[in-house]
């Protein structure tokens, strides 16, 4: 196997340990690789994530999910404010109107915004969306011509998750097109439209949150609104908005790329796909598999230091940020029965990741998530008996910035039933 080991440090990569390395476009477009560097020497590195934000980045596992917990790396980036300020991203990040979310809040604050919103999002609520997740998939595929070339992002793993997330929240289907642009570039921090297009969503959202007061209906965002009507108004207008925003983010465009990931390490890896094709029942297991193999969340949002502490042998002053690398983290997570960890296996029992996070930040829409791969999965490989890739794989275009690990577009030849 060709490593990071063997091939040594490229252009983003630190010369030496006090260089920190550079998280841009180049770096995602080979993260895995550079991670494999990067763990070779260590659990816990310096990085630049934007022009003016530096701080650490944790890529093994361990070390991943002592920070994820740690009681002393919050949310709140008030001691990191002189930095984000300087760089101009604090106040760009208040610009956007994403306040409010238990993403970026701390206890007791994050704690009563979970309490909020579990109940209404919850794994029953996600159960009972199979039939109709199945519909979709079905239509999607239904609407394709029977053989061809086509953008399967375009005309399959995006479309799928907005209607589900749509439906959902009960958006309109004239809103669709404008809702899956926002929540697309909303995960693309430092692209121009960034801001404008998270601001939109939030807007949009709020203005939604009070049709849905004046009209209710049986969706999420109407029980949202409820749990903010009949509790005290213990979930303000603000928080209203910004939690369905989060929800429609992480609910959404992560689902997007874990499905698009999936079937790009299909692809890459026949002997796997042809196996599942012939036994679906590996699906669950397979699913797991694809989390820790690709993950499409590649790093967590950032945490900052509330006081000075130690991190994997590393002194990290009070205001330094730390982010969690998920995907470097599956590459490094205990393997059942050993193995190799570079290697797609969809029948390893149960693999061990962190791609939907640890600790009191872990994915609420977890469950969906995984129903929503399970399902579009079966359904592509079972109605669309010959697919392969047609471009070669090393020039996809990657997500250039951020926290997601995706594929823009993904050329497919396939031939459906």
């Amino acid at each position: 196997m060709d490593t990071y080991e063997q091939a040594g440090p490229s252009a983003g990569e630190p010369q030496d340990p006090g260089e920190p390395v550079v998280m841009g476009a180049e770096f995602k477009a080979d993260a895995h690789r550079r991670y494999a560097w990067l763990r070779a020497r260590g659990p816990i590195h310096r990085a630049q994530f934007f022009p003016g934000i530096t701080g650490w980045v944790v890529v093994g596992y361990d070390l991943a999910r002592q920070a994820l917990t740690h009681p002393a790396l919050l949310k709140d980036p008030e001691p990191a404010a002189a930095m984000l300020e300087a760089a101009g991203f604090l106040g760009h990040k208040r610009g956007t109107g994403l306040g409010g979310q238990m993403l970026e809040a701390d206890p007791p604050e994050h704690t009563r915004l979970r309490s909020l919103v579990s109940g209404v999002f919850s794994r029953r609520r996600s159960a009972a969306m199979e039939p109709r997740i199945t519909e979709i998939a079905d239509g999607l595929i239904d609407a394709l011509p029977p053989s061809g070339e086509l953008d399967l992002v375009e005309a399959f793993t995006a479309p799928l998750p907005v209607a589900v997330i749509a439906e959902l929240l009960g958006i309109p289907h004239a809103d669709r097109q404008d809702f899956r642009r926002w929540t697309s570039l909303a995960f693309q921090v430092g692209h121009p439209e960034y801001a404008h297009a998270v601001a939109s969503l939030h807007g949009f959202l709020r203005q939604l949150a009070e049709d849905k007061r004046r009209e209710p209906g049986d969706d999420l965002l109407s029980a949202l609104v409820a749990a903010r009507d009949t509790d005290d108004g213990r979930l303000s207008q603000d928080e209203l908005a910004g939690t369905a925003a989060l929800l429609v983010i992480a609910g959404h465009e992560t689902t997007v790329n874990l499905l698009g990931n999936a079937v790009l390490a299909l692809l890459q890896h026949p002997d796997q796909l042809r196996l599942l094709r012939e036994n679906p029942a590996l699906l669950p297991d397979a699913v797991e598999e694809f989390l820790r193999y690709d993950t499409s969340v590649e790093r967590t949002t950032n945490r900052y230091a509330a006081r000075g502490l130690e991190l994997g042998g590393v002194h990290i002053p009070r205001g330094g940020i730390v982010a969690v690398a998920l995907a470097s983290a599956g590459r490094d997570a205990p393997l059942p029965g050993g193995g190799d960890p570079d290697t797609l296996d969809i029948t390893r029992p149960a693999a061990r990741h962190l791609a939907f996070g640890h600790g009191i930040h872990h994915c609420l829409g977890a469950p969906l998530a995984r129903l929503e791969a399970r399902v579009a999965l079966h359904t592509l490989l079972t109605r669309v008996p010959h697919l392969e890739l047609a471009v070669p794989a090393d020039t996809l275009d990657w997500f250039p910035a951020g926290m997601v690990r995706g594929v823009l577009s993904l050329p497919v030849r396939y031939r459906r039933e």
